[in-house]
């Protein structure tokens, strides 16, 4: 009985040992690129922190627009969360997310645009007695003015979202969604 325990015992211990050599050899192989190149990729793809250059690439992958576009369309987007956040998340998401101020800054300036006729036109007075509808009112110009359809802020919104939907990203993603509010919905 005492030999079979004894047994038992060296047979875990080595097995343990040759378990932990294992990883240890796997982790020298994927220093070096030797590696499973799939273990490498999502490593890489968890492990990579978001980025604006990262974003505008999935939203002219994802959306049929150019980085032009995509940086000016999610710049006014960013533009609009900012103002309907504190300082503070602002500044919390351009540190989960370098580069927002960079997109803020790309958003077109809509300021010289005449106001609309029909349904545009009475948007644009209903906007002048409430800051909320301006805000909406902006964004939808800014998309137009990007030769963008506004049916298109939801599909930036909802690329951004799934960007975003990473360990790295939550924070970011969180201050995206409060801030976005009543522009969806």
């Amino acid at each position: 009985m005492k030999k079979l325990i004894v047994l038992l015992t060296l047979s875990t211990l080595s097995t343990s040992v040759l378990a932990q050599e294992t990883s240890w050899l796997d982790s020298l192989k994927n220093l070096i690129g030797l590696g499973d190149a799939k273990e490498q990729t999502a490593e890489a793809n968890t492990s990579a922190m978001p980025s604006t250059d990262g974003l505008i690439d999935m939203l002219t992958g994802s959306l049929d627009v150019n980085s032009g576009q995509a940086a000016g369309g999610m710049g006014a987007i960013l533009n609009y969360v900012k103002n309907n956040v504190s300082s503070e998340q602002f500044s919390q998401l351009a540190k989960s997310l370098p580069g927002v101020d960079g997109l803020v800054s790309q958003m077109p300036d809509i300021s010289k645009l005449s106001s609309g006729e029909g349904l545009g036109g009475l948007l644009d007075k209903a906007s002048q007695y409430s800051d909320s509808l301006k805000s909406i009112n902006d964004v939808k110009k800014q998309f137009e003015a990007l030769g963008l359809k506004p049916e298109m802020i939801s599909g930036f919104v909802n690329t951004a979202q799934s960007y975003l939907d990473t360990e790295q990203g939550q924070q970011a993603k969180q201050i995206l969604t409060d801030g976005l509010g009543k522009l969806l919905g």
